[in-house]
């Protein structure tokens, strides 16, 4: 079985992360670029953005808006924690959110997609609550954006996915862990 979704959003912590081999030239695909502790140099960040566009893969930076002006790219991502307003033109924001108080927020920062999280149980250390498929679904049914799914996703509740009112998915470990898992997604 496939899961079919519009989009598929993957994060990285550094440039070496990216494997083209195993990413099709396909406009659904993603990457969020999201290093929070060493910084990446400019030139490598700017090679993988032009690898990305030779994919036709879209290339978001993670709460910094001056790198994601210098590599020039598609978007900016803004997590949960950051309550910052964005006013740019060119960018898409995407935004992280883990409640309806956080939703609410981004909406209001001007996200057009939100990445809603902690689908299923995780193995993070304090972090043992998840939303459930059920709450999920109810939780994005009265709004009118794009909702992606992250958090616990793994082969083994791939399927479950189709049950999901999502627009799509993010993964970040799973990537790590099992990088065969893209030739089930995309």
């Amino acid at each position: 079985m496939f899961i079919i979704k519009n989009n598929y959003y993957l994060y990285i912590e550094n440039t070496k992360n990216v494997n083209f081999n195993y990413l099709k030239n396909c406009k659904k695909i993603s990457i969020i670029y999201r290093n929070n502790s060493i910084p990446e140099n400019i030139t490598d960040l700017t090679y993988l953005r032009e690898k990305c566009k030779k994919k036709n893969i879209k290339f978001y930076v993670a709460n910094n808006l001056k790198l994601a002006k210098k590599c020039r790219a598609d978007g900016m991502y803004i997590s949960a924690y950051n309550k910052k307003n964005y006013t740019f033109k060119n960018l898409s924001l995407i935004g992280s959110a883990h409640s309806f108080k956080e939703i609410n927020e981004k909406i209001k920062q001007g996200c057009k997609t939100i990445i809603l999280s902690r689908l299923f149980i995780t193995e993070y250390k304090n972090k043992k609550s998840y939303l459930g498929i059920i709450k999920f679904n109810l939780m994005v049914r009265n709004y009118k954006i794009n909702f992606i799914a992250l958090g616990g996703i793994n082969s083994q509740n791939l399927l479950m996915l189709n049950l999901v009112n999502c627009s799509g998915i993010a993964l970040l470990s799973e990537v790590k862990k099992k990088p065969a898992i893209s030739n089930r997604l995309f």
